[in-house]
């Protein structure tokens, strides 16, 4: 029976306090002399108004909850649950993401490898780059594998994995405890776990774009290089 692991980040938000009408800070809201006779449009502020791009793609990617199942049974035990680095956790996020951009109902192996190389600044990112391996490169073997949606089809919010999908994720799960390294799964095993799913889209989108055996071998050997990374770290 298959168990599950469940990978959070959620961000603390402030609340911004809603001022009534009878509030006498409520005049502030009266326009001046000189904009009287003109038309306003007046709405109710949202709070993205407050935030930079940057920052709302850390809130979209901070949000996201994964459950990320695993062939093993649970025993009970948390630290046999390897910890996810920051990258690797953004990278799913930015997978679904992508995957919803492309208006696909579901998170398959080829927007995990899209996630990956939008995060950018990982091990296995800069190696598929290094190599010829682009984001755009990657859109476009997509495309013409799978299609295009339908213009008028909406994503759901959160695209739930695809079964070669999960079996990728398995896989970087179940590979991380059998090395017996400590620290955190890296983006490098999720890259290795999409190579392992033989019949998926990324591992075909891969092969189209050059990467082979030799290639993934020369990724693992650089699998825990990313380990020392944390959220907090990134702010710093």
């Amino acid at each position: 029976m298959a168990s599950s692991y469940t990978l959070s980040f959620i961000p603390s938000t402030v609340a911004v306090p809603r001022r009534s009408a009878s509030s006498p800070s409520s005049s502030s809201l009266i326009p001046p002399p000189s904009l009287l006779g003109k038309k306003l449009l007046v709405t109710q502020p949202s709070r993205r108004c407050f935030v930079s791009k940057k920052h709302r793609c850390f809130l979209t990617y901070a949000s996201t909850v994964f459950s990320v199942p695993t062939a093993q049974p649970e025993n009970g035990s948390s630290d046999k649950i390897p910890k996810w680095s920051a990258r690797a956790i953004k990278s799913l996020a930015m997978g679904e993401l992508e995957a919803r951009k492309l208006k696909y109902p579901t998170t398959g192996t080829e927007a995990i490898l899209m996630g990956i190389l939008v995060e950018g600044t990982s091990t296995a990112a800069k190696f598929l780059r290094g190599n010829g391996i682009t984001l755009f490169k990657v859109r476009d073997e997509i495309i013409k594998l799978l299609g295009k949606s339908d213009m008028y089809f909406f994503s759901p919010e959160h695209p739930p994995l695809t079964e070669p999908a999960r079996k990728a994720v398995d896989w970087a799960v179940d590979e991380k405890k059998k090395s017996g390294v400590d620290g955190e799964l890296t983006t490098a095993y999720l890259l290795l776990g999409v190579w392992s799913q033989k019949d998926s889209a990324g591992r075909q989108i891969l092969e189209a774009l050059g990467f082979d055996e030799d290639k993934a071998k020369q990724v693992a050997e650089s699998m825990n290089e990313d380990v020392d990374l944390s959220f907090k770290k990134q702010s710093q």
